[in-house]
């Protein structure tokens, strides 16, 4: 049995990394230390202590710790573990959207030019991230527009040339017609214009110009001046006001009483060429460099293009160890930053402000829905937690159902579930709504903190009044709980026209809210059907068909599609299984033959 107190005692005083975790073996927590005796100590020492440790440390059953050579070994492994674990008391960067970048493969002896959403460490120049996909797109249509590059996904040697070469768009480097030399001077100049570097190309394009000019060729010259006159007006469009820092990102933290929001401000050549923010849950008694350092560690892990410098404006303690570990993993030095005066200070401070017109934009969006929500509900308090349940079956076969979640006016798509019906068994969709409901509100119950989470404050059927009444049939059997449940009607464009109560009366909602409320419907709907749509393409793929002679994929489909399940199919007679195409009277005789089946 481990003993917390006697471990403490066996702790060394080197760096090394510490894991604490709970009575179920799950890991809650990583951390570094510089001294392991001395970090991993301070948690059960009685001292002052946030609600958010406090929290953690009770719920802390046993730890073990990683001994490695230097602070800066610790950083790598914490930030590893962290990304593979995901410990529920980390700064947890959740971010499920990937952003696109340009990428100019530059290892290939005639490079294309393509957006593409994954950052691989294969050598090639990535540049971004571009948060608005149309900028991205904008700045590639005027790459190929401005410059005779290869547009085939497929590079490969031909005898003719396409059609892009035909109409100048193309220097045909497929057949031979330009040199590698010659059309690597254009991705150089298209890596500049990426990298902002537009004086250098504009000043280049003066010197050609006028040897065009010089040699009469003056169709080339004018070419020249169109390519000069968009790049300054590519140039000047993202220029950010007083910005003479290259290649920086900027990033702004604000903190609510709910939430945390992070803004990052992406500056390349002096140009702002995106923004994004992240948000995050339960850190608001945490420092804000505690936070700064968790997001830093996590956003710039496994990101091929880390800038020059990074802004904030608090100094971090481990500033050093960070900057000696991302100029490593980027092959170049990169600094941390946190401005005092002047025009840096002033971008630190416009990042800050973004993140909290951001956050307060947000929380804005929540507090109005949830009001509407509670005001047509006539409820005593905001709805919270609202959650929904869908049946799907065909003719009473893999019986299933889904469950979605709206928490604070937001669905929730990773707190959704599956179930499959244990207890009912033929088609009865109100018997199935009232077995789940049952099924979900155990979890709860009984499992306190685990799996559902909390219990719902409102739960909508998808139906009418009796899904109602299975579902209060459900609710009643505990005591106690006060959920209220309402049913979605939908009008004659499968859109949610309004909600009913239990006494059948007709609650009208606005046209925001029928929209959420609809695509809510939507996702549970989904949810159900899928799992449904899986369970028949298993059973389709892997049946007692498989046993029968002269069965194989095509014929299984073809007698699933027909009677709808192997039961069925078992019942069925020789003639009616010989009305499905491809089964002869044979074939229908080893069917019908008992001995044949998996007992």
């Amino acid at each position: 049995m481990f003993n917390i107190e006697e471990e403490l005692k066996k702790l060394p005083g080197k760096p090394g990394v510490y894991v604490m975790r709970d009575k179920d073996d799950n890991i809650i927590y990583v951390g570094k230390a510089v001294s392991l005796k001395n970090r991993v100590r301070s948690y059960f020492r009685k001292t002052n202590k946030t609600e958010r440790i406090k929290k953690m440390v009770s719920l802390i059953d046993h730890f073990e710790y990683i001994v490695v050579d230097n602070e800066a070994e610790a950083l790598i492994l914490e930030c590893n573990l962290i990304k593979k674990n995901r410990p529920k008391f980390n700064v947890l960067l959740k971010d499920d959207k990937t952003y696109p970048y340009i990428k100019i493969d530059v290892k290939s002896d005639y490079p294309n030019v393509i957006i593409t959403r994954k950052l691989l460490k294969d050598g090639a120049k990535y540049f971004g991230p571009y948060a608005n996909p149309g900028a991205a797109k904008e700045m590639l249509d005027f790459i190929k527009q401005r410059y005779k590059i290869r547009q085939c996904k497929n590079f490969k040697s031909t005898t003719r040339a396409c059609l892009n070469y035909h109409i100048k768009r193309c220097l045909a480097p497929c057949v031979g017609y330009v040199t590698k030399e010659e059309y690597k001077k254009q991705i150089d100049e298209i890596i500049d214009l990426l990298e902002g570097k537009t004086e250098k190309i504009i000043k280049e394009l003066d010197k050609q110009m006028n040897e065009a000019s010089q040699n009469l060729e003056f169709e080339k010259a004018a070419e020249l001046r169109d390519r000069k006159m968009a790049i300054e007006r590519v140039s000047t469009k993202q220029k950010v006001s007083n910005m003479t820092e290259n290649n920086i990102d900027v990033i702004g933290l604000y903190k609510s009483e709910l939430e945390v929001c992070i803004e990052i401000f992406f500056v390349r050549g002096s140009k702002m060429i995106g923004r994004e923010h992240y948000f995050f849950k339960e850190l608001k008694d945490m420092e804000n460099s505690e936070i700064l350092s968790g997001f830093i560690k996590q956003y710039y892990l496994d990101n091929p293009n880390i800038p020059s410098k990074i802004m904030i404006r608090e100094e971090l303690p481990e500033k050093h160890i960070i900057e000696q570990w991302l100029s490593t993993i980027s092959g170049k030095k990169v600094e941390l930053k946190s401005p005092k005066k002047g025009e840096k200070l002033r971008f630190v401070e416009m990042a800050e402000m973004n993140s909290k017109v951001t956050l307060e934009n947000k929380e804005k969006d929540k507090s109005e829905i949830l009001t509407e929500l509670k005001e047509v509900l006539r409820m005593d308090k905001l709805p919270r937690k609202i959650e929904t349940f869908d049946i799907s079956n065909i003719s009473g076969q893999y019986m299933v159902a889904g469950m979605c979640v709206m928490q604070d006016g937001v669905i929730k798509k990773n707190l959704s579930r599956r179930f499959k019906i244990k207890n009912v068994f033929t088609q009865d969709d109100p018997k199935c709504m009232e077995e789940v409901v049952t099924r979900r509100l155990a979890h709860s119950i009984e499992n306190e903190g685990k799996g559902f989470g909390k219990l719902p404050d409102v739960i909508f059927a998808d139906g009418g009044i009796t899904q109602i009444r299975a579902i209060k049939n459900a609710i009643n059997k505990y005591d106690g709980l006060d959920i209220k449940v309402f049913g979605m009607v939908k009008n004659d464009k499968h859109q949610t026209r309004a909600l009913i109560d239990e006494n059948r009366k007709e609650i009208g909602i606005s046209e925001n809210l029928m929209n959420l409320i609809t695509k809510f419907q939507d996702t549970v709907h989904d949810t159900a059907i899928s799992y449904h749509r899986k369970l028949r393409e298993k059973s389709i793929t892997h049946s007692e068909l498989d046993e029968i002679e002269g069965i194989g994929e095509v014929k299984k489909k073809a007698l699933i599609k027909y009677f709808g399940s192997v039961e069925k199919i078992k019942q069925a007679s020789k003639e009616e299984l010989m009305n499905v195409k491809g089964i002869t009277g044979k074939i229908a005789e080893e069917i019908r033959d008992g001995s044949k089946w998996t007992k």
